[in-house]
């Protein structure tokens, strides 16, 4: 076996190849596997032919898409929706990671990072019930408070307006304890000599943050947010469709590409519809990836993800 070639590194690296396996069989799987139904987009589906062997129908089921009349709304929202998730959790990720580090109390840090944490868990579901006490017109806590002080009650499930700020922040709160979990990774991976140099030339705890931790921070970030951009075009289907619901006043509002196909699924029962919609997702998700790497690269090709 020669020192140094393909069967050598195999070997010497095996025990990290096979805990990498698992991860590596769960991608092909569920990732790559299932592309070969993006040809479901471009044929008349049907249960006795399948995937397969149904007829072609060439691009008919991007007209339903396309000829709603809905295509630009639900693509706008979806885009501007992730654009002010991805700003604002990320931003709010970061400092929740860096308060974490500098709390002095070990056990303080651990409590609040756990009680951050646990939303994750919790299933949209149960965030809506959540939402609908704080939200309803007749019982919820907020037009409880804002009736008890003289004012007049709001009613939220008609008042699309509300509800950017809405999705914000039961998606901030519900996120923040899991995606600050790399912030706070990559601020542990900062060497300890550099904050102890700082001290010594007389740095207070903001210059130590603005200076040390938020730069060396930002291969972290672009890197996160390049991933995030990748899926910009997606809407997060969960968290819409429960807080939402069928509320036919909200739609202008708050459909994104992945609740109008949905309704649209259930009501035609069309899946050549919505593998076409997937797909027309993925190729803009595609497009968007490609252009902020290559905007990344001209700023620091090391911070480029390829």
């Amino acid at each position: 076996m020669k020192k140094g070639g393909f069967l050598h590194k195999l070997l010497k690296y095996r025990v990290f190849l096979l805990m990498l396996l698992p991860a590596v069989l769960y991608t092909l799987i569920f990732a790559y596997v299932p592309m070969a139904g993006i040809i479901m987009a471009f044929k008349k589906y049907s249960y006795v032919g399948g995937i397969f062997n149904s007829p072609w129908n060439g691009f008919k089921n991007f007209e339903f898409f396309f000829k709603s009349g809905q295509a630009l709304l639900v693509t706008k929202n979806t885009v501007l929706y992730n654009l002010l998730f991805i700003a604002f959790n990320t931003a709010l990720q970061m400092t929740v990671a860096i308060l974490l580090v500098e709390m002095k109390s070990k056990y303080f840090r651990k409590i609040s990072q756990s009680l951050m944490f646990l939303p994750y868990f919790i299933s949209w579901v149960i965030v809506s019930v959540i939402a609908f006490n704080m939200l309803s017109y007749d019982y919820g806590i907020i037009n409880s408070i804002i009736e008890k002080f003289g004012g007049t009650k709001i009613n939220f499930y008609s008042s699309g307006s509300f509800w950017p700020l809405i999705l914000t922040l039961f998606g901030a709160w519900k996120g923040v304890g899991y995606g600050s979990v790399m912030y706070l990774a990559a601020i542990m991976g900062i060497d300890t000599s550099i904050y102890e140099a700082s001290s010594i030339d007389g740095a207070n705890v903001f210059q130590r943050i603005f200076r040390i931790t938020i730069p060396l921070m930002m291969p972290t970030v672009i890197i996160l947010l390049l991933l995030s951009v990748g899926g910009i075009f997606r809407g997060n289907f969960d968290m819409f469709y429960n807080l939402v619901g069928s509320n036919g006043l909200l739609y202008n509002y708050t459909d994104v590409i992945d609740t109008f196909t949905f309704r649209a699924l259930i009501s035609n029962n069309d899946f050549g519809m919505s593998a076409a919609a997937g797909f027309y997702q993925s190729v803009l998700c595609f497009i968007t990836i490609l252009l902020v790497n290559k905007l990344v690269s001209k700023y620091s090709k090391d911070y480029s993800l390829f």
